[in-house]
């Protein structure tokens, strides 16, 4: 048995970098929903509607990296 080592560290290369990028992406997502900015009717306060919007990007783009993910292995 003879293992390519070079194409194994470009998979765990490319495995790493995915990795942390996703869960980079995520975690601004989360970060953009904890923003607060003015307090709403209920008490509380909201984040601001720029914060949430660039927070749901941020997770639609981790939802179409991991549907695509899917989609590699399935098809």
């Amino acid at each position: 048995m003879n293992i390519d080592w070079a194409a194994l560290g470009t998979v765990f290369g490319v495995s790493l970098v995915a990795t942390v990028g996703l869960v980079g992406l995520f975690t601004l997502g989360v970060v953009g929903l904890a923003r607060k900015s003015a307090p709403d009717g209920a008490g509380g306060t909201a984040p601001a509607p720029a914060a949430r919007a660039g927070a749901y990007a941020c997770f639609a783009l981790c939802t179409a990296a991991v549907a695509y993910g899917i989609y590699l292995i399935v098809g």
